[in-house]
C-alpha cells in the first residue's frame, strides 16, 4: 500500500475519532449542566427582586402551591381570582401557616373569561401603585371543554380560552411591568403545557396548545427585549400534574403533585427562558423526542378519541 494511502487513512480515522469524542463530550457536557440546574443549583432570592409577588389562578393546584411557596420566601402577596369565597379562604390559610404579622396579602377578584383587557389593567394598577412586585405569576389558564376536533368548539368555548390563556397574559404583564422598568429589576413567570412544546401535536385539543404555544414564544420574545433591562422572563413547561383542571386526583412518578412541582417551579424562576422545572417532566420529554412525530401523533390522537367517545356518552346521557 502507497504511503499516501496509509496517509489518507489515518487522517481520515483521527477525524471521526475527533468527531465522536465531541459528540460525546456535548452529550456529556449536557446531561451534567442538566443534573446540576436540575438538582444542585442554588435558587435566586426572590425577594432581591422586590417584596411583593403577584399570582393568577391563585386558589387552586399549582397557583395555590405557589402562593405558599413564595410566602415561605418572604414575599407578601397579591391574589388573583374569580371566586372571592375561594381567595379569601387561600389567603386566611397563607396567614395560619405563616403569620399576620410576617405575611400582607391583597386579593384582587377578576374573572378573566369576562372582563375586557383594558378594566384588567384598571384594576391591577390601582392595586399595585405603591407596591414593589418583584414576582408576577402568569398562572391562571383554561383548558378545552372535553376532547373535540376544531369545528365542534362553539364561540363561547374559543372566546373564553383566548381570553383566559392569551389575553390575561397580556393585560397583566403590561399593568406590571412599568413598575418593573422604574426599579430595574423583577421577574415574571409564564406557565405554559408540555402540549405546545414537548410533543409534535395535540390533536382534539388543539386550540389549547396554540394558545400555550402562544405563551411559549412570547416569552422567548419578551426575555431577550427585557433581560438587559433587569427583568428575568420565562415560560415553565408543565406536563400532566394532578390537578382538578387536569382531572388528575392523585399523583405519580410522572404526575407530580401542585405542592411537588411548585417546589421545582421556585428553583428555576430567574434562569432560562423556557424550561422544564420537574425532572420526570423533563425525562419524559427526551423519552418522546426520541420517538418518530408519527408515532406520538397516532399514539396521542388513538387516546383523545377515546376521551372524546366519554365525553359525547356523558352529553347524551344529560340529554
Amino acid at each position: 500500500m502507497e504511503a499516501s494511502s496509509i496517509v489518507w487513512i489515518d487522517t481520515l480515522f483521527i477525524s471521526f475519532c475527533i468527531i465522536g469524542f465531541i459528540k460525546i463530550s456535548t452529550q456529556i457536557f449536557k446531561l451534567v449542566k442538566w443534573f446540576w440546574s436540575m438538582f444542585l443549583r442554588p435558587p435566586k432570592k426572590l425577594t432581591n427582586y422586590g417584596s411583593w409577588a403577584l399570582v393568577t389562578g391563585s386558589t387552586d393546584g399549582i397557583g395555590k402551591s405557589l402562593s405558599f411557596d413564595l410566602a415561605s420566601k418572604g414575599l407578601n402577596l397579591i391574589l388573583i381570582g374569580r371566586n372571592i369565597n375561594k381567595l379569601e379562604t387561600t389567603s386566611n390559610e397563607i396567614c395560619a401557616k405563616f403569620g399576620k404579622d410576617k405575611i400582607k396579602i391583597k386579593t384582587i377578584v377578576i374573572d378573566f373569561e369576562k372582563i375586557s383587557g383594558d378594566e384588567i389593567q384598571r384594576l391591577i394598577k390601582a392595586e399595585i401603585e405603591d407596591l414593589d412586585v418583584g414576582v408576577l405569576i402568569n398562572n391562571v389558564g383554561l383548558s378545552a371543554s372535553g376532547a373535540r376536533f376544531f369545528h365542534e368548539v362553539d364561540s363561547e368555548g374559543m372566546r373564553s380560552l383566548v381570553n383566559v390563556n392569551i389575553e390575561s397574559l397580556n393585560w397583566v404583564t403590561s399593568a406590571v411591568l412599568p413598575s418593573m422598568l422604574q426599579r430595574r429589576k423583577g421577574a415574571i413567570v409564564n406557565i405554559g403545557s408540555g402540549s405546545s412544546v414537548v410533543v409534535p401535536s395535540y390533536p382534539l385539543f388543539s386550540m389549547y396548545a396554540a394558545s400555550k404555544s402562544y405563551v411559549a414564544a412570547l416569552s422567548r420574545s419578551l426575555s431577550v427585549e427585557y433581560k438587559q433591562r433587569g427583568i428575568d422572563i420565562q415560560c415553565q413547561i408543565p406536563l400532566l400534574v394532578a390537578t382538578k383542571m387536569a382531572s388528575i386526583k392523585k399523583s405519580s412518578f410522572f404526575v407530580p403533585s401542585p405542592s411537588e412541582y411548585s417546589k421545582a417551579s421556585i428553583r428555576w424562576i430567574g434562569y432560562d427562558s423556557v424550561c422544564v422545572p420537574y425532572w420526570t417532566h423533563a425525562l419524559q420529554w427526551c423519552l418522546l423526542s426520541a420517538m418518530p412525530d408519527s408515532l406520538v401523533n397516532s399514539m396521542l390522537l388513538r387516546y383523545f378519541l377515546g376521551l372524546r367517545k366519554k365525553v359525547l356518552q356523558k352529553e347524551n346521557r344529560i340529554a
